[in-house]
């Protein structure tokens, strides 16, 4: 048992948050109503509705939450901002 705490100690300790994803998240967060976070990633089209319709009536703004804390909300290029490097 204490082996596996060592290993999954081991696994982590090299991975660093990826300063874009927090960035991203925290202006997904405070200001998702206003589609800041799209604006941020390029998406300037969906960031312009986002803005005219508070976040989608607060719908959009949960789901772009959750793909940004899944790893999973990708830049206008297509790219995916994950979490780790």
């Amino acid at each position: 048992m204490e082996q596996h705490k060592e290993e999954h100690k081991d696994e982590h300790q090299d991975k660093k948050v990826n300063q874009e994803w927090l960035v991203v998240m925290l202006f997904a967060f405070f200001l998702g109503y206003f589609g800041v976070h799209r604006f941020y990633v390029g998406k300037i089209g969906t960031g312009i509705l986002m803005l005219i319709t508070a976040g989608g009536f607060g719908i959009w703004y949960v789901i772009d939450l959750i793909l940004i804390a899944c790893s999973m909300f990708t830049k206008k290029n297509g790219k995916v901002i994950h979490l780790f490097h």
